[in-house]
Formats: C-alpha cells, structure tokens, sequence
C-alpha cells in the first residue's frame, strides 16, 4: 500500500513515521470502517489512497503531523465544500484527512494554459466568501515583507537589476493596507485544482488568508509560465484570470510584481535554479 518511490524519496522524512506508516493507515482504515479500492498515489508529502465506505468512493490522505496539515484541515473545514474538495473526517495529530474523491487523473494542469487562468480566475472568487478574523492578513503579510525586500536583495549580491526590486517596492507599497475581509486560498496554482462533479472543478490544499485575492495570481502564472511563448502572451494569460476573478487590473498587477520579486530572492536563497528565471520573466513582462 506504501509505494517504494514514496519510501526512497530524497525528501528527508521522520523515519519513525515513516516506519509506523502502514499500522496507522490500517488504524484509520478500520477506525472510519474503509476499504481500499485502487493503487495508492503520492506527491512529495502525501500518500493518497482510494477507499469506499458503504460503497461511497473516498480517499484516505495520509501526511507526517505539520502545522500545515492542521491549516489545511482547518481550511476545509471553513469552506466546508465551496470550491474544495469535502472534508469527510479528519485526524490532524496523526496527519490523516478522509476526502471526497475527485478525479485523481485530471488537474487543470491538464488545461490549455488560457483555459486554466480562466478556471483559477474564477475558482479565486468562488472561494472569496467573509473571511474569520483570525486569518492571516495578506495585506500584514505584505508589510511583513516589504521592509525586507532590500536587504535581501543586497545580501544576495544584487542578483538582479535594481529596477525590479524597486518595481517590487513599489508594488508592495499599494498592498500593505486593504478594506477586503474575504477570504483568500493562499496556495492556488493549476496542480491543486482537480476535476469534479459536485462542481466542475474543486481545490484541494488551500490555505485559509483573508484579505486581498489577487495574493496568489503571481503563483498561478508562474506555474504555467512555460506555456506561455512570450511577453504578450503573459500579460494575456494575467488579463484572463483577472477578469475570471473580477479583479482590478491595476491591483492585480502590483501584487503580481511585489509576489514575483518575493519569490525570485526566495528561490535563489534556497537554490532553486528554474522558478527564479520564471520569476524574470514574469517581472519582465509587467514592467
């Protein structure tokens, strides 16, 4: 049931999870009465299982305990099935979600790049319901970050030209306030987008913000970014999910900027070698 790619994965694991993984799946299979019902898949974090219950057709997904998995379980829970995948049960301390199944074979990753901003477009507003108070604050999130932009950027060596990073800068100074109290999923991109049929389309992962949703528009053109042969065509596929979204061109694209420089100087301190010229890119094309 735990395949071998999954247990020899380079991603360091809690080998003691990881050890007592097959009693605590069979716990939960027992525990919430299920029945394995196809091959187990898995990303880089997650194993997912197929299973019924009273012939009803669930996953059993299966992560090491995190405080994501909590934020994640907490998420679903608030939008209790508005846009994401049905939340059936959950086990945060042991890192075990019960799910809707979706279709587990076809993601808006599998959409022609247009198409898919139009569905993330619209997905961001479906999700944009009030938020609770006690989520997170793009708008704190940008004033978090908006001090330190520079001295990153100067740590780094100046690893690009001053011109983007001032760019950055001026975007994030429009998006450190915002009279919004919807709610926001801080982690959109086409993967996390599944084919339904509750609804044509359902997320899964979300992160539960509130504040301004067009936080995470840079994450869904850059995951895409490869699709798109030039400049035009990025600041095309922008406009497509910014009136999918019913968004404010001009707001959309400052948070696009501002999320752009903040990932490109994250990315290159971690090491990461593609997303930083996706990042280039993207900036690029929007100055």
């Amino acid at each position: 049931m735990i395949p071998e790619t999954f247990r020899d994965s380079p991603i360091p694991r809690d080998r003691t999870w990881l050890a007592n993984l097959p009693a605590a799946i069979e716990h939960h299979l027992d525990t919430w009465d299920l029945r394995p019902d196809g091959d187990t898949r898995h990303g880089s974090h997650a194993l997912v299982i197929p299973v019924t219950r009273a012939g009803v057709p669930l996953v059993l997904r299966v992560n090491a305990p995190s405080e994501d998995v909590t934020a994640h379980v907490e998420a679903l829970r608030f939008w209790r099935g508005r846009g994401t995948v049905q939340l059936v049960d959950a086990d945060p301390t042991a890192g075990v979600m019960l799910l809707e199944r979706l279709d587990l074979h076809h993601s808006a990753v599998d959409l022609p790049s247009e198409e898919a901003m139009a569905v993330l477009g619209a997905m961001a507003r479906r999700l944009a319901v009030p938020a609770p108070p006690t989520a997170r604050s793009t708008a704190d999130l940008a004033l978090a970050r908006a001090d330190s932009l520079e001295p990153d950027w100067l740590r780094q060596s100046r690893p690009f030209d001053r011109a983007f990073l001032r760019a950055g800068q001026e975007a994030v100074a429009t998006l450190v306030t915002t009279d919004s109290t919807l709610a926001v999923n801080g982690d959109l991109h086409s993967a996390q987008v599944l084919a339904a049929t509750r609804e044509p389309w359902l997320t899964v992962d979300p992160i539960l913000l509130r504040g301004d949703i067009a936080y995470d528009l840079a994450r869904v053109l850059w995951t895409r970014l490869d699709d798109m042969p030039d400049d035009a065509a990025i600041v095309e596929h922008l406009h497509i999910a910014t009136a999918a979204a019913d968004l404010a061109p001009d707001h959309a694209r400052n948070w696009t900027i501002f999320r752009a420089v903040d990932y490109w100087l994250w990315g290159l301190a971690a090491g990461l070698t593609e997303d930083p010229l996706r990042c280039h890119r993207l900036i690029t094309a929007l100055t």
